[in-house]
């Protein structure tokens, strides 16, 4: 059987006093689309920054592709080892405006691989391509839509060929056609190069279409108070918050 890529055990997460969430628990296994979901607050964005090496926790372990990521046998290095086999989305596509979208993809390239500038062009045309945006090489992000921004932003997470893709609210500020499109890009991509996701979104079309395993964080209890595919959960809600979320109240 093969072992899970990301293995979270008994997790706190705090700012100062305030506790984000406590005895949180799950995992997400190799070739998953897994869905971070819950209420405003209830620290799914935070959860994010703990899964990528942005935040530490108050105490629990992360196991990321076996290596120690958090935890008492963690490391500064072992977290930059396992980030080299991730990329990153963020809600905006967090593209550098002075930089065509050719220079954005071919960032991380540069600053991680020793590729001459003609394989760099290379690889930046074949990212570009893969996420429908063959030709736009020599445009600037103020020049696209926020669909393409999003898309460019997805072709420099890829351009390292991770093993696992972290996306905070892909969908966010989207409309539902580029929302959709953005849907099957992911699915394809995942389908293709086998590619592990890990997205925080609230969009109910997203999540119900492309989650294969899921959790629900609590705002009150602070925890995690179910898990599994979010369309199963939809059909079987194991509790009224859940219900309440996945239906938004309709049920």
């Amino acid at each position: 059987m093969t072992a899970p890529f990301l293995t979270v055990s008994d997790l706190t997460v705090a700012y100062g006093d305030n506790v984000i969430m406590k005895d949180v628990s799950f995992t997400v296994n190799r070739g998953d689309v897994f869905i971070i979901m819950g209420a405003s607050g209830c620290g799914k964005s935070t959860l994010l920054s703990v899964l990528t090496g942005l935040k530490e926790p108050v105490k629990g372990d992360v196991l990321f592709d076996g290596l120690p990521f958090w935890g008492e046998k963690s490391s500064d290095e072992n977290r930059k080892t396992a980030m080299r086999k991730a990329g990153i989305l963020y809600q905006s596509g967090a593209l550098w405006t002075s930089m065509t979208l050719a220079e954005n993809v071919a960032l991380p390239l540069t600053q991680y691989t020793a590729l001459t500038p003609a394989e760099i062009q290379d690889l930046v045309a074949l990212k570009l391509d893969l996420v429908g945006l063959a030709g736009f090489q020599d445009f600037y992000p103020s020049e696209i839509s926020g669909g393409m921004k999003k898309r460019a932003g997805l072709a420099r997470a890829l351009a390292l060929d991770p093993q696992i893709v972290f996306f905070d609210e892909p969908s966010a500020g989207l409309d539902p056609i580029s929302s959709k499109n953005l849907d099957d890009l992911i699915l394809q991509i995942k389908e293709n190069l086998n590619t592990t996701i890990v997205m925080v979104t609230h969009e109910l079309p997203s999540l119900l279409s492309v989650g294969t395993n899921s959790i629900y964080l609590d705002v009150d209890t602070k925890t995690l108070i179910a898990q599994g595919k979010p369309a199963d959960l939809l059909k079987n809600p194991p509790n009224q918050k859940v219900q309440h979320f996945l239906t938004r109240g309709e049920k």
